[in-house]
């Protein structure tokens, strides 16, 4: 455990084998963010990376004082996992395939006037609701794979027989007007925590945390009617916010960027959409802000990804991967930008966790049908 979990300074820390990519810029970031006022711990986790300014798959923690700025622009990105009523040896990718590559990104007004409730039909971003987004953001039909743990999958109520949806988004635009609204007026000082701005921001903060679990549960509502079929919620988990908690017996804010909770029971850790996922039983610790990994992570920046890829591979290749699974992604660009070969391994991710004693793998999964976008992202 000594060689995985590394100490950078008193107060910063990282998760990683000698195996885990880990990039120097990503570490000065954690260092930079450690230096905030009022920081009182940093820890990067294996699926680290620069961000711009502040570190993707970290965690911080910080006394008196929060930082809307470490949360970022896609207040309440997280998971959210369905167990379907698809048989896996019934499934036929061909027609998969055509079912979901008919459905549009951003679902039609009188769907969402009937699927929406009723409290969120007059809210800004209410045409938002249902859809994916940009980015690192998909949904992804799966299956298991391989079991580790009978007794967590029995425990669990997964069906082994069934196909499970998983459907990574989050606030859409709403996130990212809170946050412009807030560098606007107070730059990436923080807030006070008794302060009326960080009342204010929190309540700006809940609403997206809100429609950020609501999106998910419309997207996986749409692709699951998009193959006529039907499914329930097994899990849902935020990676981007800040919430009161108190770790070493110091009452402060836990701010989490890209990072996965380790203390809300079983979660989901995805690979690259060209690798498997793996279903986890976290053991929280203070050690990694009772936090894991949201991912793979990012191994190349995205504005380097077609230059490296585009004479080795056409996007109607990288619509098939190596598993055998199929990437929905009319986005060209995109299709180059969320290529697995742009992304860490995941083994190596699991491994760095497995090696720190913060999770038990349940189970691994194997992708069949990626979702990214039908068109160009909205």
């Amino acid at each position: 455990m000594g060689n995985i979990i590394h100490s950078v300074s008193e107060h910063v820390s990282y998760i990683a084998t000698e195996n885990t990519w880990i990039e120097s810029k990503a570490i000065q970031q954690l260092q930079t963010t450690a230096a905030l006022p009022n920081m009182v711990s940093v820890v990067g986790m294996p699926d680290l990376h620069p961000g711009r300014g502040y570190p993707i798959g970290a965690a911080f923690f910080s006394a008196q004082r929060f930082y809307p700025a470490l949360v970022g622009n896609d207040i309440g990105c997280g998971m959210r996992l369905f167990q379907t009523d698809i048989k896996s040896t019934k499934l036929n990718l061909d027609k998969f395939e055509k079912q979901l590559s008919t459905m549009p990104d951003s679902a039609p007004l009188e769907w969402l006037d009937e699927h929406v409730p009723h409290e969120m039909k007059s809210h800004h971003f209410m045409s938002s609701l249902g859809s994916i987004g940009g980015g690192n953001h998909f949904a992804e039909f799966q299956i298991i794979d391989k079991i580790f743990s009978d007794e967590s999958i029995t425990q669990s109520g997964l069906n082994k027989k069934c196909a499970l949806l998983l459907v990574h988004s989050g606030s859409r635009g709403l996130g990212q007007s809170i946050l412009r609204q807030h560098v606007e007026n107070y730059g990436h000082n923080g807030l006070e925590e008794s302060s009326n701005e960080a009342k204010a921001y929190l309540e700006a903060h809940q609403n997206a945390l809100s429609f950020a679990e609501l999106n998910r549960q419309l997207i996986g509502l749409r692709m699951l009617q998009q193959v006529k079929a039907k499914g329930e919620m097994v899990l849902d988990v935020n990676h981007n916010l800040v919430e009161p908690c108190t770790l070493n017996g110091i009452q402060g804010w836990l701010h989490r960027k890209g990072a996965t909770p380790s203390d809300q029971g079983m979660v989901i850790i995805p690979g690259s959409r060209g690798d498997f996922s793996y279903l986890v039983l976290p053991h929280p610790r203070e050690v990694s802000l009772n936090s894991l990994a949201h991912g793979a992570g990012r191994k190349w920046m995205r504005t380097e990804c077609k230059g490296r890829l585009s004479h080795r591979y056409t996007p109607l290749q990288l619509a098939r991967t190596a598993l055998g699974s199929r990437v929905i992604c009319a986005n060209k660009q995109l299709i180059y930008e969320e290529a697995p070969q742009s992304y860490k391994s995941i083994e190596t991710v699991i491994e760095s966790m497995v090696g720190a004693g913060l999770i038990e793998v349940i189970a691994r999964l194997r992708p069949l049908l990626t979702y990214k976008t039908s068109g160009e992202c909205a």
